[in-house]
């Protein structure tokens, strides 16, 4: 994974999406993929950490698409414009290459029901990812996504206070509060 730590905590879809900050991409190869996932592994039901080990570049591709197609849907979603068709498409079809079941399980005691997808483990993934795209898609609360403020930032967030205007207050809004703090002092 190159320098940058990617941003975490927003809803999943966001997260994936912030994998592609500018001019750089964080899920360049089967070891970034890997390492995001261990930073989403308690938000992610599949793939399990030892088949993960064996993502592969055709898995990474299959991100990518998804993520791109989550970024133009959130894009235009949040601005309350129709997404393109193709990228409804995408996300769909890679639902649908992984179908979700109720797998049925006793624990001794009860019958569990445990969401399941089947396929290969790159293949669950993309589909895990894309039913959390559409999760958010399909949410009124798509609307109020934003994206960072900061001048050399794409990343995108979904508020929890109304005045928040950057990705994170630690990274965008530290460098444009010293920003502002230099302009107000910088010798004439």
């Amino acid at each position: 994974m190159s320098d940058l730590v990617p941003l975490t905590g927003e809803p999943l879809a966001l997260d994936l999406v912030n994998t592609r900050p500018y001019d750089a991409d964080l899920l360049d190869s089967p070891a970034d993929l890997r390492a995001w996932l261990e930073l989403e592994a308690d938000r992610l039901p599949d793939p399990p950490a030892h088949e993960a080990a064996g993502l592969t570049a055709a898995d990474v591709a299959a991100v990518h698409a998804v993520r791109d197609a989550a970024g133009v849907a959130i894009d235009h979603a949040r601005r309350s414009e129709r997404p393109p068709a193709a990228a409804l498409d995408t996300l769909n079809d890679a639902q649908r290459a992984a179908p979700a079941i109720r797998e049925l399980a006793w624990d001794g005691s009860s019958v569990i029901a445990a969401r399941r997808r089947t396929g290969s483990a790159g293949v669950r993934l993309a589909a895990w990812l894309a039913e959390a795209a559409a999760e958010l898609l399909a949410d009124p609360a798509v609307g109020k996504v934003r994206e960072c403020e900061a001048e050399d930032c794409v990343m995108l967030f979904l508020p929890a206070h109304p005045r928040r205007r950057w990705c994170s207050a630690a990274r965008c809004g530290n460098r444009a509060r010293v920003a502002r703090h230099y302009q107000r002092h910088k010798p004439a």
